[in-house]
């Protein structure tokens, strides 16, 4: 049993596809089926289970995968520290997030970084859910996710850095442009461009509208937050997105007005990480840097 036996085993159980894997590691599904075959002889059971849509881990397989990915993850973490210390104030810092994160939330704090430690690799990687970005920290490539909280998840710290009211986004030709806030009874049947129902974003906002008895209809779905204030620019429904810090405060010709919706649950947002006492000085400098940034930009609630 080797230490790339376990990375190619938990790659396999994390992707649930042999062949995906192989491409991932530039080599062949011969060569990756050898890496769970040597683990099984080693340990005498049986660790994947062939379905039609790929391979899923036994219930042996899940104790082995649950235990090689926290110790990998551990191990990648060591030697990145290690190398921290070797480099002194050139190492890197690797991040995954949503696709406009970067805009709202650690454009100033990249700058401020930057200026601090111009030697350091800011490394970022787009997922489009905190699920995904869930995935990516226990792959153990990643240090930081910063992404929207929700429940506990298994192997992941959450640390909240602030909560975002909700506004509704509107023409300024629409009949709500000139409300200074927007009550529940104003959403029914807006037609609503819909944020993704994966997204955590997406169904946080979903369970409100249930709990407040909400009934809208949607034909438009987006990927982002932004691409919704897009869409409601021009005029294909009503966006009710978090009000983001960084985002330029309407007024004069914009064509949109953003309007708080204060009986809604704020949305909490922040970092995930496997272990912050495990954290590099460096990665925990650059966290610590975009939660003073965004602390010190963000929306008050109505």
């Amino acid at each position: 049993m080797t230490l790339d036996d376990l990375r190619v085993f938990v790659a396999v159980c994390r992707a649930g596809s042999l062949s995906a894997v192989a491409r991932e590691l530039a080599c062949t599904q011969s060569a990756v089926s050898q890496h769970v075959k040597r683990l099984e002889r080693e340990t005498g059971v049986s660790l994947l289970e062939r379905q039609s849509r790929g391979v899923v881990p036994t219930h042996a397989g899940r104790i082995l995968w649950d235990a090689a990915a926290d110790g990998i993850a551990g191990l990648d973490s060591a030697l990145r520290r290690l190398g921290d210390l070797v480099d002194g104030d050139s190492g890197s810092v690797r991040v995954t997030t949503g696709g406009t994160t970067v805009r709202h939330f650690m454009s100033e704090a990249i700058v401020a970084f930057r200026q601090r430690y111009p030697k350091v690799s800011l490394e970022f990687q787009t997922e489009t859910s905190s699920r995904s970005c869930f995935d990516a920290l226990a792959a153990g490539h990643l240090d930081l996710a910063w992404v929207t909280l929700g429940s506990p998840v298994r192997g992941i710290e959450q640390r909240p850095v602030v909560d975002l009211p909700w506004v509704l986004a509107v023409r300024t030709d629409d009949p709500l442009a000139h409300r200074a806030r927007i009550e529940v009874a104003d959403l029914a049947g807006i037609r609503l461009i819909r944020l993704p129902q994966s997204s955590t974003s997406g169904a946080r906002l979903d369970a409100a509208f249930t709990e407040l008895g909400v009934r809208s209809s949607s034909d438009t779905g987006v990927a982002d937050w932004d691409t919704a204030l897009l869409l409601a620019e021009l005029g294909l429904g009503h966006a009710v997105v978090p009000a983001l810090p960084g985002r330029r405060a309407p007024g004069g010709d914009d064509p949109l007005r953003l309007i708080p919706v204060p009986d809604l649950p704020p949305l909490t947002v922040g970092w995930a990480v496997r272990r912050w006492d495990a954290l590099s000085p460096l990665a925990r400098v650059f966290a610590d840097t975009v939660a003073d940034c965004v602390t010190a930009s963000a929306p008050r609630r109505v």
